[in-house]
């Protein structure tokens, strides 16, 4: 993909010499074929004046029409016009306008931001909240001290002459740096296909990939001429420069990947996991109702409500029996009860968080299924073990510390097709994202379990059978998907 820094003049102001993005001015964008005509580009937009009709404007607006990744988005111009106090800041950015300013003595000040961050190394991480939640490459803050709290009185683009003089070798390596970051392999190629993000936490015990899986996908996407840039939650002003968003972190609804993808969906990426999907995977109560109504063949389940009589719950699915936080996750948050007294301390203690808890019969297993399916296709089975001399996949002792059961890889052509079938139709009713369904075998019985979003995928385990292929058919994935979108009606805004 191309990159085009667009100034109002390009014989003024930035002195920019980037490797990989050429200078142009916004009348050559606005009128020259040759921009025009351009099939994908990101576009940074730094022209002086953004309002609405005016050149800056259209220049957003004429990027998003021709397909190309503006930065600022004309969303996001729309939201800098918009009067301060009609804004709603999250809570996390006025605790950290309160905490970052704290120590000041004057009741106004002035923040410069340049591509996410500030000259002073101190005001960084403000810098960036402030850029997460406006994206555009430069702005400018101020605030107000009103009954000892400090405000944000205002945010606004500013033009790169309104750069101080002092600022501007700072700037101009900022841009650099800005350009360059992220980028997974060293060669990676200088126009691209698609750009994909995908989204890390490195120090996540629980990754859904491990390094050696990501490395594969980089490759693959490599071979296929997608370029991946490896980002973490503090990149969320970044999402509009990219095609797609893969998000290899364990998601949750209360969580910064949802944040994630719900931008990443809102500004026109193609995006695994997508918001729908994190929501529908997420809660065990969506799921029970969804293979009810679908005759999706499931354990025996009741909800237990909060201020109900929920004493017949345990005749009903029997005992022992697993009660479920509607949340949880790998392992946690489950729990089996052996008796009604069980039973009854569990949902008590569980109730006080959600008003409905998920509880269903229990079902003894040596192991779970798990079909990966994307794009309502088959893509990997496996035989989940359960952890040594426990009843889950994962175990966890006083101490905190995790086993988890063996993962025994399965051909899809070995795996049972009754399986295969109806981990297709559960996911089917998910959506067409990436799934990992877990199914119960038991005699004749198969029992989905749940259907995950951002389900695992580890070198030498979930890819042993297909090896290379499997991360290929993930970024053939994405490229259709991107084809398909480019090829229809333009994002919307």
């Amino acid at each position: 993909m191309s990159v085009l820094v667009v100034l109002d003049r390009t014989d003024r102001g930035f002195d920019l010499r980037l490797e990989d993005a050429e200078v142009i001015s916004a009348r050559d964008y606005l009128g020259d074929p040759r921009w025009s005509a351009l099939r994908r580009a990101k576009v940074f937009n730094l022209c002086s004046d953004y309002r609405y009709q005016r050149v800056g404007y259209y220049v957003s607006l004429l990027a998003a029409a021709r397909g190309h990744r503006p930065l600022p988005s004309v969303a996001t111009l729309q939201e800098l016009t918009r009067p301060t106090r009609a804004r709603s800041l999250p809570l996390e950015l006025t605790t950290l306008i309160e905490r970052n300013l704290a120590p000041l003595k004057g009741d106004t000040f002035e923040l410069s931001i340049y591509f996410g961050r500030n000259v002073a190394k101190r005001y960084d991480r403000l810098a960036r909240a402030l850029f997460n939640h406006l994206p555009a490459p430069l702005l400018r803050a101020t605030f107000v001290r009103r009954d000892d709290r400090w405000q944000l009185r205002t945010i606004r683009p500013i033009a790169s002459g309104e750069i101080p003089d002092s600022h501007r070798d700072f700037v101009e390596q900022r841009a650099r740096d800005y350009f360059a970051r992220g980028r997974a392999p060293e060669d990676r190629p200088r126009r691209s296909r698609f750009d994909l993000a995908v989204l890390l936490d490195e120090e996540a015990e629980d990754a859904p990939s491990d390094e050696a899986a990501i490395k594969r996908l980089i490759r693959a996407a490599r071979k296929r001429d997608v370029a991946v840039t490896l980002i973490d939650k503090d990149d969320f002003g970044r999402l509009a420069e990219f095609d797609a968003l893969f998000i290899r972190e364990t998601t949750a609804v209360n969580h910064h990947t949802y944040r994630f993808s719900r931008r990443a969906h809102s500004e026109g990426l193609v995006v695994i996991d997508d918001p729908e999907s994190i929501l529908r995977c997420s809660n065990k109560v969506y799921q029970a109702e969804l293979f009810a109504r679908s005759n999706i063949s499931a354990p025996r389940t009741a909800l237990a409500h909060r201020g109900r009589d929920n004493s017949g719950i345990g005749e009903q699915v029997g005992f022992p029996c697993v009660v479920k936080q509607p949340d949880s996750a790998f392992s946690r948050g489950v729990f089996r009860a052996n008796d009604a007294a069980e039973l009854d301390a569990r949902l008590r203690e569980l109730l006080d968080s959600s008003d409905l808890v998920v509880v269903q019969e229990f079902v003894a297993s040596s192991f779970d299924w798990r079909v990966g399916v994307l794009g309502g296709e088959a893509l990997f089975a496996a035989r989940y073990n359960m952890a040594p001399h426990h009843w889950q996949v994962r175990s966890t002792d006083r101490h905190g510390r995790s086993r988890y059961g063996r993962v025994d890889p399965v051909p899809l052509a070995e795996a049972p097709q009754r399986v295969i079938s109806l981990a297709l139709r559960a996911a089917h009713h998910i959506g067409d994202g990436l799934y990992g369904v877990d199914i119960k075998e038991v005699g004749r019985r198969l029992l989905v379990m749940e259907v995950n979003d951002n389900p695992n995928i580890d070198a030498g385990c979930e890819d042993a059978e297909l090896g290379p292929a499997l991360y290929e058919r993930i970024i053939d994935h994405f490229a259709t998907r991107i084809e398909r979108t480019t090829n229809g009606a333009h994002r919307s805004h």
